[in-house]
């Protein structure tokens, strides 16, 4: 059998610099086992997109995204901006610091034991979910792999980013999530899944492919990445006590019982309101609404 020719997206600052700190034993590693592969650091953030699009252009058969979720992100924005999103293989060694998606999908969370997998992979052929969102007066179109949110979530990633990332990862995130906590307010919007419309106040809605998210909460445990759908999980109009007290459940799954959280599966999802809700995809802030997500089924092969 014919070994792949890889080319390997490496994201230095992934998990809170630790990627570039792993990269030499990864290196070696496979070299060790034989894997044959170019490489490519990226430089700042977006980079990985137009890397992974040069990647395929150029006829690489394995495109492999070291780093975290953002990074797994951008490496498949660029492969299907390539347009050859389907003739390409995409490896993941993950070094992030959530490795949520890794989860549903079932590659090693050991980077050694990704190295070894990428020699004889299986394929599993996934769907993807697409978001078309505001963004400085334009029409954005973004795709994600593991899932995307807007309202409260949307904003700790927004005050995470904006406001507290030089405190490294969980710092980051535990004063984004406070900060939010203190001043988010539940939003009005308009809800239309599969041509249904729901008027309703709302804290989150998540759209779902992938079972974790946020960094190993259980967000939507049915998920299933092959299925053609989005599972969509709304929170509603929750107090705040009530979802201080509710935000540990999430991470065992058992928040789908809680009478405020509604859960469904839709192939296109609409959302719009009077006001002005940010977005996100795969952890990394994107617009704000008004804002459509839709699935891409059976589009990404991932070696596994």
């Amino acid at each position: 059998m014919r070994l792949p020719y890889a080319r390997l997206i490496v994201n230095p600052t992934a998990g809170a610099g630790r990627t570039a700190k792993k990269w030499p034993q990864i290196k070696g590693l496979l070299n060790h086992i034989g894997l044959r592969f170019d490489h490519d650091l990226t430089e700042a953030p977006g980079h990985a997109i137009e890397l992974a699009k040069a990647a395929a252009n150029k006829g690489y058969e394995l495109v492999v995204s070291v780093g975290g979720d953002g990074t797994i992100n951008e490496v498949v924005n660029g492969l299907y901006n390539a347009g050859s999103i389907g003739d390409v293989t995409m490896g993941i060694i993950s070094t992030g610091t959530g490795s949520d998606y890794i989860r549903t999908i079932g590659v090693p969370r050991q980077h050694q034991e990704a190295c070894k997998h990428l020699m004889h992979p299986r394929q599993l052929e996934v769907d993807l979910g697409v978001a078309e969102y505001a963004s400085n007066g334009q029409t954005v179109k973004r795709l994600f792999v593991n899932f995307a949110g807007l309202g409260f979530d949307a904003a700790v990633v927004k005050a995470t980013t904006q406001k507290f990332k030089a405190l490294g990862s969980v710092p980051s995130y535990l004063a984004g999530l406070l900060t939010t906590l203190l001043s988010y307010e539940n939003k009005g919007v308009s809800l239309k899944l599969d041509g249904k419309t729901y008027e309703s106040k709302v804290c989150d809605i998540m759209m779902s492919n992938g079972k974790y998210g946020g960094g190993s909460m259980l967000i939507a445990p049915h998920a299933d990445p092959t299925d053609g759908l989005l599972d969509v999980l709304v929170i509603d109009d929750i107090s705040k006590p009530d979802l201080i007290r509710s935000l540990p459940r999430i991470y065992k799954g058992t928040h789908l019982s809680h009478p405020k959280v509604t859960t469904r599966r839709a192939r296109e999802i609409e959302v719009r309101s009077s006001q002005k809700i940010p977005v996100q995809a795969d952890g990394e802030l994107l617009g704000e609404t008004p804002v459509r997500f839709y699935v891409l089924p059976a589009t990404l092969n991932v070696a596994i």
